[in-house]
């Protein structure tokens, strides 16, 4: 187990990435600033290209945090990764009742734990997706990518397999970082790395 920036230079035939979330990867400071947000979009290329054969990606769905349990979203750079490169796997998730105003006890296991004024809810198990795995796939194919991708100007209309059509506003960045601001009919701007994004051009 490491940080990114130790991984730095280093390669692993098995990589995990966890706490895919936004506010925790983009942290929360990093996603009100263009500089920070673009330095850790960096530093997730630089954990993905940390894997020689497979890379898994996580996520959780809801997380503790300052006492509350809060729900999760996924991270924005996952978006970032063309869905032809992702394999979904599912988890069972319990939906637990969330934390409310009762009385402090521990366990026999010395864990804290809050007793309910009220009674407890049933949990609903349900599937929902929590790993991402083989984006690793995705550095095999990028050379292929690299000269579709030298052609594309901003004001192109494109299309893309997940968001459908739109049209791009700005190109930035120099070689893997090379990215697209889209505005895609219907859902608004996206920001896209280009070495993933495989786009058609459409006029």
């Amino acid at each position: 187990m490491m940080t990114i920036h130790a991984a730095k230079g280093l390669e692993f035939p098995y990589v995990y990435i966890v706490g895919l979330e936004e506010n925790l990867f983009p942290s929360q400071l990093a996603v009100h600033s263009r500089e920070e947000l673009e330095e850790e979009r960096r530093l997730f290329y630089v954990a993905l290209t940390r894997a020689k054969k497979k890379i898994q990606l996580s996520y959780a769905t809801s997380r503790w945090r300052w006492g509350q349990l809060t729900d999760c979203e996924p991270s924005r750079f996952l978006q970032e990764i063309d869905e032809e490169f992702l394999d979904w796997q599912y988890q069972t998730k319990r939906n637990f009742q969330t934390k409310t105003k009762g009385i402090p006890f521990r366990d026999n296991t010395n864990k804290l734990f809050v007793k309910p004024n009220r009674p407890k809810t049933k949990f609903i198990p349900k599937q929902v997706p929590t790993f991402l795995t083989k984006a690793n796939a995705a550095m095999s194919k990028v050379g292929s990518e690299n000269t579709k991708n030298q052609q594309l100007q901003a004001g192109m209309r494109v299309n893309h397999e997940r968001f459908g059509k739109g049209k791009i506003l700005q190109i930035e960045g120099l070689s893997d970082n090379k990215k697209a601001i889209i505005f895609f009919d219907g859902l608004g701007q996206k920001t896209l790395l280009l070495k993933f994004a495989k786009l058609d051009i459409i006029a």
